[in-house]
């Protein structure tokens, strides 16, 4: 059956956009989103988390097509539980990155996803996780963080704002690694030239799907490559300021379910 709107692919976020503060989903987010696969339309999970982050949250979601993890270096095949595709940071790219912000804002705490539907995620010695839920194995030293490939590097700044790190960083490294702000706390490194966009826009091809019927929610600056290749970029009420102004609509925050109420009126 094909889609009743003229939307045949709603992208989302999750953290502050499809989840709650506390990593859960609402009876009618869910209710929501089963409208827009019983129309026939695809939902695709677009999400900073590495894979095995999302594993889980896929679970409850019932999903077991495709996700795309890790800021767009991964595409994720939920039912088969493995990488369709993905994209390294050079280690060697990662370390030079993070001797040049340092260099800049003196001290910085840093964690890495490793790559792969196993892989881990590494923090050292002063790092504070963003999401204390989130698994993280505390190692003793920045050496240990780059014993495996990674998909990217989270960083944080025991001063500076979120803004201002980026900022910073983008500056001094983005010849090295593409610079995002994901969420409070959380800064990242990733492979060069890889976005949302780019992982959702192969995802969206496998499925046969395109960009002008896309429909996407986000609520962070790491958003934007995502709602720039989707057709309607619609951010939350709780959304960065730079996100909100490039949204195509503000909808509610993500508290208050907003994402339901858009696709509630645009899948009747």
């Amino acid at each position: 059956m094909a889609a009743p709107t003229a939307y045949s692919l709603v992208a989302t976020d999750l953290d502050g956009t499809l989840l709650r503060g506390d990593d859960t989903l609402s009876d009618r987010s869910l209710a929501a989103l089963a409208r827009v696969t019983a129309a026939g339309a695809g939902h695709l999970v677009v999400t900073g988390r590495p894979a095995p982050r999302v594993r889980p949250l896929l679970e409850d979601l019932g999903c077991t097509g495709l996700a795309v993890c890790g800021q767009g270096a991964q595409v994720y095949d939920a039912g088969a539980d493995r990488l369709l595709w993905s994209v390294t940071l050079d280690r060697e790219l990662a370390e030079t990155a993070l001797g040049k912000i340092e260099a800049e804002v003196g001290q910085v705490y840093a964690a890495v996803d490793q790559d792969g539907v196993d892989g881990l995620t590494l923090i050292e010695p002063g790092y504070r996780m963003p999401h204390p839920t989130l698994p993280a194995v505390r190692v003793g030293r920045r050496d240990d963080l780059w014993g495996e490939p990674l998909s990217k590097v989270l960083l944080r700044h025991p001063e500076l704002s979120d803004d201002e790190l980026a900022a910073t960083a983008r500056a001094v490294a983005g010849s090295l690694a593409t610079v995002t702000m994901s969420g409070p706390g959380t800064v990242e490194l990733q492979p060069c030239g890889i976005t949302k966009a780019t992982g959702l826009a192969l995802a969206a091809e496998h499925l046969g799907l395109r960009p002008e019927r896309a429909l996407a929610f986000g609520d962070m600056p790491n958003d934007i490559p995502m709602f720039d290749w989707a057709a309607r970029g619609i951010a939350m009420a709780n959304a960065h300021p730079e996100l909100k102004a490039v949204a195509d609509e503000v909808t509610l925050s993500n508290e208050d379910d907003g994402i339901a109420v858009v696709l509630e009126r645009l899948f009747p």
